[in-house]
C-alpha cells in the first residue's frame, strides 16, 4: 500500500469536506472558541474577579475589533453608523454586556462555567420570547418542544449532582444558578436589540458599538462600586491579564468572526445548533483540566439540551 498516496487521498478527502461545507465547519470552530472562552474567563474571574475581567476584556476585544475593522473597513471607530443605530445597539450592548455578562461572569465563579454554559442554552428560547414581544416573530409548536427538550436537558444534568446525603450539591448554588439565568435574558434581549438597531450595518462596527457602550457602563459601576483599585490591581496580575486577553480573542473577536461566517454559507437553524456544543464541548477540558466527575445524565442532559435547542431553529 502507497502511504504517501493514502495520506493525500485522505488529505483531499478532509479538504474537501470544509470546502464543501464551510458554514458547518465555521460554526464548530465557533463553538470550539466559545468553550476556550468559558474556561479563560472563569478562571481569570477567579483571580482578579468578575468587574475587572468583564472591563479588560471589552477594552482588549474592542482593540481586536479596531484593527480588524481598520483592515477591512478603513474605519477604526464606527464613525459611520446612524442615529439610530447608536442608540439601539448601545442599549443593547448595555444590557447584553453589562447587565447579562455581569451575571454570567458571576456564576462562573459560583456554579463553574460548565453548567453556567448549559443553562444559556435558553437563550434561543428567551430570545424567541422577547422577539415575539418587540419584533412580533411568532412560536410555531416545533419551536414549543424545542423550548421542552431544552428545559428537560438543563434539569437533568443539573440535577444529576445530587449527593448520597445532599439535596443538591452546593457547586449547584441557587443564587449561581439565577446569576446564569439572569446573563441569559440579558444576552438574549441584548441580541433582539442589536438585530433591531444594527439593520443593515456591518456587523463588526455593530459590535464595536456594544462594546463602547458596554465600557461605559462598566466605567460607571466600577466608579459607583469603588472598585478601580481592583482593577489596577487585576492589571498587575500577569496571569490574570493573559486569561482575560485569551478569553477576548477567543470570544468577542474570533467567536463573533466566525459565528458571522457560519451564517454566511449555511442555514442559520444549522449554525446555531453546532454552536450550541459549547456545553458538550466544555465537559472534555473540565474532565481533563479540572479531573471533574461527569456522569451519564451530564453528558445525555447536555445532548438533549443541544437536541432541544435545534428543534428550536429548524
Amino acid at each position: 500500500m502507497d502511504l504517501t498516496f493514502e495520506t493525500a487521498s485522505f488529505y483531499y478527502r478532509y479538504m474537501g469536506i470544509i470546502e464543501n461545507y464551510p458554514g458547518e465547519f465555521a460554526a464548530l470552530l465557533t463553538a470550539v472558541f466559545w468553550t476556550v472562552t468559558a474556561l479563560a474567563f472563569e478562571s481569570a474571574s477567579h483571580r482578579i474577579g468578575s468587574v475587572a475581567v468583564n472591563i479588560l476584556r471589552l477594552l482588549i476585544g474592542m482593540a481586536f475589533l479596531s484593527i480588524y475593522t481598520l483592515i477591512s473597513r478603513g474605519f477604526v471607530l464606527p464613525l459611520d453608523a446612524s442615529y439610530e443605530n447608536w442608540i439601539w445597539l448601545s442599549l443593547s450592548g448595555l444590557i447584553g454586556f453589562v447587565f447579562g455578562d455581569l451575571f454570567l461572569f458571576k456564576s462562573y465563579t459560583i456554579i463553574g462555567s460548565r453548567f453556567s454554559m448549559l443553562i444559556m442554552t435558553l437563550v434561543p428560547p428567551i430570545t424567541a420570547l422577547f422577539s415575539f414581544i418587540i419584533l412580533g416573530e411568532r412560536l410555531t409548536l416545533l419551536n414549543y418542544l424545542g423550548m421542552t427538550l431544552t428545559f428537560s436537558g438543563i434539569a437533568m444534568a443539573v440535577l444529576s449532582r445530587k449527593g448520597k446525603n445532599e439535596k443538591l450539591s452546593l457547586k449547584l448554588a441557587p443564587r449561581g444558578v439565577l446569576y446564569a439565568l439572569g446573563g441569559a435574558a440579558g444576552q438574549a434581549l441584548g441580541l433582539v436589540l442589536s438585530k433591531f438597531g444594527m439593520d443593515d450595518y456591518d456587523p463588526f462596527a455593530a459590535t464595536q458599538i456594544r462594546i463602547i457602550a458596554g465600557i461605559f457602563g462598566f466605567a460607571i459601576l466600577i466608579t459607583v462600586l469603588k472598585r478601580w483599585s481592583n482593577v489596577s490591581i487585576a492589571v498587575s496580575d500577569r496571569k490574570g491579564m493573559f486569561l482575560t486577553g485569551l478569553g477576548a480573542f477567543f470570544g468577542p473577536f474570533l467567536g463573533v468572526s466566525f459565528s458571522l461566517i457560519s451564517v454566511k454559507y449555511t442555514e442559520a437553524g444549522i449554525a446555531s445548533t453546532i454552536m450550541a456544543l459549547v456545553p458538550v464541548f466544555i465537559i472534555i477540558p473540565a474532565v481533563i483540566l479540572y479531573k471533574q466527575k461527569v456522569t451519564f445524565a451530564e453528558i445525555a442532559g447536555s445532548v438533549l439540551s443541544v437536541g432541544g435547542v435545534a428543534l428550536f431553529f429548524i
